[in-house]
């Protein structure tokens, strides 16, 4: 008997597609209009602003490399690795909440520590 995939998983697995192909506007479609995320840009709020963190992130994207993904009919975990411009490998994951196919929720928990390292190695102004 073949397992079904769930609405939440389904709708997660497009999204990171879309993030990993740098469509920016296949990201923006499964976003509700008031969706809400707490990103390392900070928390945002609407789909315009969700937009444009999303339009940063694929400027500076190089690859993302799946490591898990699951959940149940409303919430999804996005487990990934993230090679971008500034910093190779920093690990990523995601919770959504999804309602009605659409993403309304979305936070990032990532280690910022590459990040800072980057930022510290930067010639001082």
């Amino acid at each position: 008997m073949a397992r079904q995939i769930n609405g939440a998983v389904k709708v997660a697995r497009a999204y990171f597609e879309a993030m990993a192909n740098k469509d920016v506007a296949g990201v923006v479609a499964l976003a509700a209009e008031q969706v809400t995320c707490d990103s390392p840009a900070g928390s945002l709020s609407g789909v315009q602003a969700y937009r444009g963190f999303h339009e940063g992130f694929a400027r500076m994207l190089e690859k993302l490399t799946l490591q898990a993904l699951f959940g149940d009919e409303e919430r999804a975990v996005i487990v990934y690795r993230a090679d971008t411009l500034p910093v190779k490998g920093g690990y990523v994951t995601e919770h959504l909440t999804v309602r009605g196919g659409k993403i309304v929720a979305d936070q990032f928990i990532y280690d910022a520590t590459p990040y800072a390292a980057y930022l510290a190695a930067l010639p001082q102004r």
